[in-house]
């Protein structure tokens, strides 16, 4: 699970992306996170589907947004196994 973790955020995208939505709690993927992330919304949505897919982050759609929130269980792992 780690391996997979650590090979997921190697992606500095991904890993902004993720430090992004923790930061804020929860982000709309077309609405808060295309702009300071500085890359289009098709590369944004590729990268939300590959943390998502590795089960760093939960998705809800509520109309036309979608809405991305960290999973705090899946955070505290990496952080237990990062600070050993």
């Amino acid at each position: 699970m780690l391996a997979e973790w650590y090979g997921v955020l190697a992606d500095s995208t991904r890993l902004r992306l993720l430090s992004l939505i923790a930061t804020a709690g929860e982000a709309c993927a077309a609405c808060d996170i295309v702009e300071p992330l500085g890359v289009s919304q098709p590369t944004v949505s590729h990268h939300l589907k590959v943390l998502h897919e590795a089960g760093l982050v939960e998705r809800e759609k509520r109309g036309r947004w979608v809405y991305y929130r960290p999973v705090p269980e899946r955070l505290s792992v990496l952080s237990r196994a990062l600070g050993s």
